[in-house]
């Protein structure tokens, strides 16, 4: 139900708020699952190491920096 809210966020131009609604579905499948803050930043950390700095990305296309930043 949340992705279709989302989807319908999308297709009626409020990228924002279809944004903290992605942050809401995060959250609540990370709680279903029982996934912890620790495990997120292990998978971010993994996740990041794999990627090329911003400025070497492939065929000149420049990455958009991390729209999430885990803190503590």
């Amino acid at each position: 139900m949340l992705e279709k809210c989302r989807a319908a966020l999308l297709l009626n131009a409020d990228p924002e708020t279809a944004q903290l609604l992605s942050l809401a579905i995060l959250q609540l499948r990370m709680k279903l699952n029982r996934i912890g803050d620790t495990e997120l930043k292990a998978l971010c950390d993994a996740m990041t190491q794999n990627e090329a700095p911003l400025g070497n990305a492939q065929g000149g296309h420049r990455r958009s920096p991390p729209a999430l930043k885990l803190v503590k």
